[in-house]
């Protein structure tokens, strides 16, 4: 009878902070499945422990994780160092495993989990992102982040300004949730985007991106992919056709889906993914494109068939 009700217990504690957990492990890593693993983890380190003596499971969780999430960081540096081409994080598909037997819960609601947004956390140190995350994100106090970290609750105070210093190279209005208004747009322009390339309209494509953007492709030695950023509108838009008409693979077909908190585009080959699609949005053109292409980032996608 006990064993069940500690069962029970540990269930509804997982049902409670999965989704909180997860939300701070991704933004942590930028990895799907890594963030996958250390909630996992973290729920069966408490599992091994009696319900009773952990008096604040939500605290006890969160600095499970954190400090699991610094040691992979750790573990993973010299592997990022030697990492080739850009480094994008693996893209948040509304439709993939990590998510499908939830819904989005309001941690992952509360701020923008654009792929820009992802990068400038990647500039901070491990700790400013902890701290930064854990006020920001999840709303903790100083002092209840001070003991998740190890840090005096002053001291937190004064990272968590140093780090949002840091992330304000984003406008307020890009750090949060667009409007349905500004979400129909966007969507609208990733649409048309498609359509130009699909179409082979260069002058459409041309006055959808903006002429300074960046295409940023990540495809970390495993495939064929730019290894540094492509800048204009122009170049972006023969990378595309040549891409189109040299490399794609037969049978393939795109979907349109929410992608890191807004639309993305997923490309498939006989229904397997093979590249995810973002597109960060500034004066109604596309001012950034994130293109992943690495095998291994998109292993958590779900295929068009499942």
């Amino acid at each position: 009878m006990e064993q069940t009700e500690g069962a029970g217990a540990a269930a509804k504690v997982y049902t409670t902070y999965r989704s909180l957990l997860f939300a701070l492990a991704y933004r942590m890593l930028g990895s799907v499945m890594d963030a996958e693993d250390i909630v996992q983890e973290a729920f069966l380190a408490m599992s091994e422990m009696k319900v009773e003596d952990v008096r604040h499971p939500k605290a006890y969780l969160c600095k499970i994780v954190t400090n699991r999430c610094i040691d992979r960081l750790r573990s993973a540096s010299k592997q990022r160092e030697v990492y080739v081409g850009p480094w994008l994080p693996e893209p948040l598909v509304e439709t993939s495993h990590s998510v499908v037997d939830e819904p989005f819960s309001s941690y992952m609601q509360k701020e923008s989990l654009s792929t820009a947004y992802l990068l400038l956390l990647q500039q901070l140190s491990w700790v400013e992102r902890a701290v930064f995350l854990l006020r920001e994100v999840l709303q903790y106090e100083y002092d209840e982040i001070a003991e998740i970290v190890g840090k005096s609750s002053t001291n937190c105070r004064q990272i968590f300004r140093r780090a949002k210093l840091a992330i304000s190279g984003i406008p307020e209005d890009e750090r949060e949730l667009a409007g349905v208004n500004v979400q129909q747009k966007e969507t609208t322009l990733v649409e048309q985007f498609v359509q130009a390339l699909a179409s082979g309209n260069m002058p459409q494509l041309l006055s959808i991106v903006k002429e300074g953007a960046v295409l940023y492709s990540d495809g970390g030695g495993k495939v064929r992919a730019a290894v540094r950023p492509i800048v204009g509108a122009d170049r972006i838009a023969a990378f595309f056709f040549g891409l189109q008409e040299k490399q794609l693979p037969e049978g393939n077909s795109f979907a349109f889906a929410p992608v890191n908190g807004a639309t993305g585009v997923i490309g498939y080959a006989y229904g397997q993914p093979y590249f995810v699609l973002t597109v960060e949005i500034r004066e109604e053109q596309i001012a950034s494109l994130y293109l992943v292409v690495n095998p291994d980032k998109l292993k958590h996608v779900v295929p068009i068939n499942s």
